[in-house]
């Protein structure tokens, strides 16, 4: 135990002389409008969502329509290829590799946000946000490999961005309303015990129009990525939820994340260029980051 402490210490001690060096951020794409969802293919193809689309992206930059949902927002990729994807108007879909709807996952009462797999048991997570706008009222949902699903926490305020830890033990959530990330020991897949505060976020400074924690990712020691919407940032923070780093994302309405290139080293963040979110050209954004591996997931197909 003591070793791997070492380890993850000694990593994380590396990091921030690389975190102090400046971290440019390179525009991959545009797009009409605010964008979500980025996620990254068996391939390296990225997919990122706006308004009622799905966009396919080259590493180079090349963008092409590849699906369509009424509104697509978070989004993973399972081991056989589909796709599985959340949709604000409505269900959760499962996509098949050309972009063809093939059949609804679940069907939340609020619509579905963002999404992590538990690639361990099979099944995912999904936050459904959108009757807690000002009020907690917020849930998460757990759809296992039978496609049963269940509330599995609920009264939050805007739950946001999710991910697992790679052994299944935590899950982290951000609460948006609350400007922080919250914590909830995984007691057996789909049960969850009471959260705890994992971290509480920076507040907005001059010139930042807001500060509510969006998509987020893990990388293979366990630091936190969270995409800091109307604060133009990810903010990374280490498996104590201690803030590492501020990465400053060149899209002020900061949306998604998720590593991608051929070492996973690469950290693709969605959003928007601003001043008002959904009125202002989307992007595609990368953060390269060589001192840095994002986690690897191998998710069951369901």
């Amino acid at each position: 135990m003591r070793y791997w402490v070492m380890v993850i210490f000694l990593s994380n001690l590396m990091g921030v002389a690389q975190w102090n060096s400046q971290v440019q951020n390179i525009q991959v794409a545009q797009f009409p409008s605010y964008t979500e969802g980025v996620v990254v293919d068996h391939t390296g193809n990225l997919y990122v969502s706006y308004s009622d689309r799905i966009s396919r992206v080259t590493s180079g930059g090349k963008v092409s329509s590849w699906a369509s949902t009424p509104s697509p927002n978070g989004h993973k990729i399972l081991a056989n290829g589909t796709h599985v994807v959340c949709d604000r108007k409505g269900p959760v879909y499962l996509l098949s590799s050309d972009g063809k709807i093939i059949r609804e996952l679940a069907n939340p009462e609020n619509g579905a946000n963002d999404i992590c797999l538990d690639p361990r048991n099979g099944g995912f997570y999904f936050t459904s946000p959108y009757a807690s706008r000002t009020e907690p009222k917020g849930k998460i949902y757990h759809v296992d490999v039978q496609g049963n699903t269940r509330v599995i926490s609920d009264n939050l305020g805007y739950p946001n961005g999710i991910v697992l830890r790679s052994d299944g033990s935590k899950l982290l959530v951000g609460e948006s309303l609350y400007n922080r990330v919250l914590e909830f020991p995984v007691l057996s897949p789909g049960q969850v015990g009471p959260s705890r505060v994992f971290a509480e976020l920076p507040k907005k400074g001059k010139g930042q129009l807001d500060n509510r924690p969006d998509g987020m990712a893990l990388d293979e020691v366990g630091n936190l990525y969270v995409a800091h919407y109307g604060m133009g940032r990810v903010q990374v923070l280490d498996p104590q939820g201690n803030l590492l780093a501020s990465l400053v994302t060149g899209a002020v309405f900061t949306s998604n994340v998720a590593f991608g290139g051929p070492t996973r080293n690469q950290l693709y963040v969605t959003g928007s260029l601003g001043p008002i979110a959904q009125q202002s050209a989307g992007v595609l954004m990368r953060l390269d980051l060589p001192w840095v591996t994002g986690l690897e997931i191998f998710p069951v197909v369901p």
